[in-house]
């Protein structure tokens, strides 16, 4: 066959896999349409009443005001409350989410396994009113369990800060047990064996080999839960209202006039601040969501 013919050929095969590639695009436009109304009109909006404030006379400026404000007294109390709140739930649900991976993923029993993980799909999902008032119907002050031990007269407060802690765990612990079980299961058997063939011991192979290569899936697993904690809004308002300071509580207490009149534009650039700290976390999870795939892929 001459080169000629073999042109000929490829050319019907260029211009169908062109083709294909144009169908592509065509079947992704009516997602890039709804992704562009649910997420980018809300965010041009957010971003045009963050540095919109009106003057007296009712006519409206560009103005950093609402952000400066946004990051002063009791906002910047509010967002540093969620922080730390945030960082606190992420942390201990890693700590606690790892072991109870690890039980799961070494059980010889293959229904436990499928049950554990059905339990923490269906639990990782399971927040808002309804576990604000389980919790409220348990520990609370009038709780089951509250009564029954006397909690109360030890000091226990389910509306407190290791209350809210606590209440996060539920829904936490799940999602850092579905985060870490693939990273778990990637870690091969002739890693251990070689480890123990050299003499190490259990906790010498954790500590010199599977953690090392799990640490970026466990720092991105935190950076999830904390992200996770970071949003979570109508728990909190269900539970504690306004007796802690969480930025998602001033946000709403903000657009409906709750505290003050007129303070709409600063709620959006409380927004804007948590969307940004979004931002700021995902920008370190996805990186390391990549080098743990490349060890466990």
């Amino acid at each position: 066959m001459t080169a000629t013919a073999v042109r000929v050929d490829t050319v019907p095969a260029a211009r169908a896999k062109r083709r294909r590639r144009s169908l592509g695009w065509v079947a992704v436009v009516p997602l890039l349409a709804f992704v562009a109304l649910a997420f980018g009109l809300p965010a041009v909006a957010m971003l045009d009443g963050a540095f919109t404030a009106k003057n007296p006379a009712g006519a409206t400026s560009y103005t950093l005001d609402n952000l400066t404000a946004s990051l002063k007294g009791a906002y910047l109390t509010a967002l540093l409350g969620s922080v730390k709140l945030s960082a606190v739930s992420a942390a201990l649900a890693t700590l606690v989410g790892l072991p109870l991976a690890q039980a799961v993923v070494t059980s010889r029993f293959r229904a436990l396994r499928e049950a554990v993980l059905t339990a923490s799909g269906v639990l990782a999902n399971f927040g808002g009113v309804p576990l604000a008032f389980a919790f409220v119907a348990t520990l609370g002050n009038a709780g089951v369990l509250t009564r029954q031990f006397g909690l109360a007269d030890k000091g226990w407060d389910l509306y407190s800060f290791w209350g809210l802690v606590i209440v996060y765990l539920y829904f936490l612990i799940p999602l850092m047990v579905l985060t870490i079980t693939p990273a778990l299961d990637g870690l091969r058997a002739q890693w251990r064996e070689a480890a123990q063939n050299n003499g190490a011991t259990g906790v010498q192979y954790w500590r010199f080999v599977a953690l090392p290569v799990l640490l970026p899936t466990l720092l991105g697993g935190f950076v999830l839960l904390f992200g996770s904690a970071f949003a979570a809004y109508a728990t909190a308002a269900a539970m504690v209202g306004s007796s802690i300071p969480l930025v998602t509580l001033q946000i709403a207490d903000a657009i409906s006039g709750n505290v003050l009149v007129g303070q709409e534009n600063v709620a959006l650039a409380l927004s804007l601040d948590m969307v940004l700290v979004a931002g700021l976390v995902m920008a370190v999870y996805l990186p390391l969501q990549r080098r743990s795939a490349r060890w466990l892929a």
